[in-house]
């Protein structure tokens, strides 16, 4: 056994930017040259280790990199250099109704998600209770989430997601979106799991959240990691740092 849930080993994720792209062969040929970009890298030689059973925070302003690194956590992208270990079944909540179908109902769409979470359509039909009450759509779970709020999407993902039983929990900003209930619900789940020995890697623009539920946080600014420790001392280096950027 590993005391290391996940090794984020020299990571680097680069994207092409832009200027001039061609649509289509016909309009290459026409416009009689290539498409101009150039390579920006979201994320450069990042690295770092989530313990296991910890509850590990992402954060950095806007553009820094942390929604980038989570995809590629949760293999939606693929490192251009490095490498990403999990030891552990991974489950991720990364946008507000992520692999639901809008024309479905919301009882569908448990069927649906839960399946692409790797959950057997017995394990899901034993825990549908369970997963109903959680997120608190009842009057709702026979409607299309096509017609749900925006919180309601939330919490029936996030339900949905933390009944896999994943070994490692990946959730992003969406929380935001839920109500103060939902997410003193949800924190109490992250105890839970916690106590179980999950990983939960989370990402928050709310450092009240993340002081109150991080045990360690690691700060991305512009791709590159700054630092990563104990949370409160992440934290306050990083609240410094936005005070000295202000005019």
């Amino acid at each position: 056994m590993t005391d290391v849930a996940v090794s984020v080993e020299h990571v680097g994720k680069k994207f092409r930017l832009y200027s001039e792209r061609n649509q289509s062969l016909k309009s290459a040929i026409m416009r009689g040259r290539r498409s101009v970009h150039q390579e920006f890298w979201a994320l450069n030689d990042v690295s770092f280790e989530v313990p296991v059973g910890s509850t590990f925070g992402l954060i950095g302003s806007n553009g820094s990199g942390k929604s980038t690194l989570l995809k590629c956590l949760a293999k939606i992208y693929y490192p251009n250099r490095g490498r990403i270990v999990a030891n552990g079944k991974f489950a991720a909540l990364l946008e507000v109704g992520s692999g639901f179908h809008p024309e479905l109902s919301g009882r569908e769409n448990i069927f649906l998600n839960g399946s692409i979470l790797g959950m057997t359509k017995k394990e899901i039909t034993h825990k549908f209770d369970e997963i109903v009450e959680f997120s608190g759509v009842e009057k709702f779970i026979d409607q299309p989430v096509k017609n749900y709020s925006s919180g309601m999407f939330v919490r029936l993902g996030f339900s949905v997601a933390i009944n896999v039983n994943p070994d490692i929990l990946i959730v992003d900003e969406v929380l935001a979106v839920g109500d103060a209930e939902f997410q003193e619900k949800c924190q109490v789940k992250f105890a839970q799991l916690k106590k179980a020995g999950r990983t939960v890697i989370l990402v928050s623009h709310d450092m009240v959240q993340v002081r109150k539920m991080c045990d360690t946080v690691a700060w991305l600014k512009n791709g590159d990691l700054v630092t990563v420790g104990e949370a409160e001392q992440t934290i306050a280096a990083y609240t410094d740092s936005l005070q000295g950027e202000e005019p």
